[in-house]
């Protein structure tokens, strides 16, 4: 069965869940989870597959090893396309609505570097600042993890300073939980944003691509 949007039971499912975030209250709402949550964010991963990649379901569990809040699960569904290590497009559900984006999450060091020295290129970052004012014109929202001051070796006056400042750098889009969610208007208003979000993803496969570095 295609997309067809997500239920209602869906966003109550993550209010419940963010009230008690435990393993009663999931093993409790499993099937409404497997149901309301996981079969349509499959079907619509299987809908966005073809152009745009492969798309993974995150697991519901939270890795909580080294964690200082212990709560088991995840509050949200998320589902990602990823087009290089940490580069690609996201999609989440939550009981706030809809996010998507697209760019990478979480830079590793090698990354960050390939990324500022693209970014302080005037060849390569130049268009970089174009695109992303484009995306803020558009309505989009850029994020990343950012620093408050200048990174060191660049001047405050650089002329990309805002860009150089990030070590993670994506567009995304949030979206509360109105009507239209419950219909197959999310594939389109998710696929839109990808399509607008497809210029950042490409400089940064270009320009800053997967780490190289070993995984501990």
């Amino acid at each position: 069965m295609g997309f067809t949007g997500f239920p209602d039971e869906a966003f109550l499912f993550y209010e419940g869940l963010e009230a008690d975030n435990s393993k009663t209250y999931f093993a409790q709402h499993k099937q409404l989870y497997e149901e309301a949550v996981r079969a349509p964010m499959l079907a619509l991963a299987d809908e966005l597959g073809p152009e745009f990649g492969e798309v993974h379901l995150f697991r519901p569990y939270r890795d909580v090893r080294f964690a200082k809040d212990k709560s088991p699960y995840k509050t949200h569904q998320g589902a990602f396309v990823g087009l290089m290590p940490g580069i690609g497009y996201y999609v989440e559900l939550s009981a706030a609505g809809i996010f998507a984006a697209g760019g990478v999450y979480t830079g590793a060091s090698d990354q960050v570097a390939r990324y500022r020295a693209a970014v302080d290129e005037d060849v390569s970052g130049k268009p970089l600042a174009a695109l992303t004012e484009r995306l803020v014109t558009a309505g989009y929202e850029l994020m990343g993890d950012r620093l408050k001051t200048r990174p060191r070796g660049f001047d405050d006056d650089h002329p990309r300073i805002g860009l150089l400042r990030h070590r993670s750098i994506y567009a995304g889009v949030r979206w509360e939980p109105e009507p239209w969610v419950h219909t197959p208007e999310v594939r389109a208003r998710v696929e839109r944003s990808w399509r607008a979000f497809g210029p950042l993803v490409e400089w940064l496969c270009t320009h800053v691509r997967g780490s190289e570095l070993s995984r501990r």
